[in-house]
C-alpha cells in the first residue's frame, strides 16, 4: 500500500521562505516530485528528484525552490524561497516506480498524496 503524506503547508509572506515535507510509505521509488494546483488552474509540475540525485525544476520556480530527499526516512522536501503570491496553491508530492528521465510534471507519476495548502500574501 503506497501512502504519501504531505505536511508543512501554511501561510507565508511574499519574499519569505517555507518548507514542505512528504513522508512516503516503505517503498523505494525511482523518482519523487512535487506538483501544484492553484484555484481554477491546471496542475503544474514544480520539481523532481530521481534515485541518482538528478533534479528538474519548472521555469516558474527554478533558482527559488530546491528539492531534496532523505533516503533513510524515505521523505521528500521542498524548500521554497523568495515566495511570490502566484506560488499560492495546493502542493502535492508524487512518486513513480520507474523511468529514465527526471522531469517536473503533474503527469507521468503513479501515486500522489492529498496535498498541502501554501498561501502567499
Amino acid at each position: 500500500h503506497v501512502q504519501l503524506v504531505e505536511s508543512g503547508g501554511g501561510s507565508a509572506l511574499a519574499g519569505g521562505s517555507h518548507r514542505l515535507s512528504c513522508a512516503a510509505s516503505g517503498y523505494t521509488f525511482n523518482t519523487y516530485s512535487w506538483f501544484r494546483q492553484a484555484p481554477g488552474q491546471e496542475r503544474e509540475g514544480v520539481a523532481a528528484i530521481d534515485v541518482d540525485g538528478r533534479t528538474d525544476f519548472s521555469e516558474f520556480v527554478k533558482d527559488r525552490f530546491t528539492i531534496s530527499k532523505d533516503n533513510a526516512k524515505n521523505s521528500l522536501y521542498l524548500q521554497m524561497n523568495n515566495l511570490k503570491p502566484e506560488d499560492t496553491a495546493l502542493y502535492y508530492c508524487a512518486v513513480r516506480w520507474s523511468g529514465t528521465r527526471c522531469f517536473a510534471s503533474a503527469r507521468g507519476y503513479n501515486y500522489n498524496g492529498q496535498g498541502t495548502q501554501v498561501t502567499v500574501s
